[in-house]
């Protein structure tokens, strides 16, 4: 949801770049249309308990795509081959933060995924994303995946 009000937090960040942020939507083929990795953020954290794309910051010096590569090593202790841009959003949060999220297709990596930065990591099917309590900025995402959006895309 975009924060329309000028408080006094929006006044803080306004003039600020967005943080630029490489999500990994780890895909793997199942019975039905498949399924993609997710982590649950810890209690405590910003946006405690809530689900998101494993991803994370991009660095300077770093592409979008060395950024989730990191992340990815980092987070769930994968290697991944990152794929095409599936979609990219800019997302202002009530607390007067901007994240300009850029969503990548993860479909070949090696190594057994663990949550080394997550409450919980899951493999969810693709059609019970939308009952998944993500974060803000992913939401209109989320439902053009589970209606099949991309699915050429994760299909390679």
């Amino acid at each position: 949801m975009e924060n329309k009000t000028l408080g006094t937090a929006n006044r803080k960040f306004r003039g600020r770049a967005p943080l630029l942020v490489s999500a990994g939507v780890i895909y793997r083929s199942g019975a039905d249309s498949g399924e993609v990795l997710l982590g649950q953020r810890r209690r405590g954290d910003r946006h405690a308990l809530k689900w998101e794309f494993p991803g994370g910051k991009v660095e300077a010096g770093e592409s979008p795509q060395q950024a989730l590569v990191r992340e990815l090593s980092e987070e769930v202790q994968i290697v991944a081959k990152v794929g095409p841009e599936l979609a990219r959003y800019e997302h202002d949060y009530p607390s007067g933060s901007r994240v300009h999220l850029l969503f990548f297709a993860v479909t070949e990596f090696a190594g057994e995924p663990k949550g080394k930065v997550f409450e919980q990591i899951l493999w969810v099917p693709l059609a019970q994303l939308p009952s998944v309590d993500f974060l803000e900025g992913d939401l209109d995402f989320v439902r053009r995946l589970a209606r099949g959006d991309f699915r050429r895309q994760l299909s390679k």
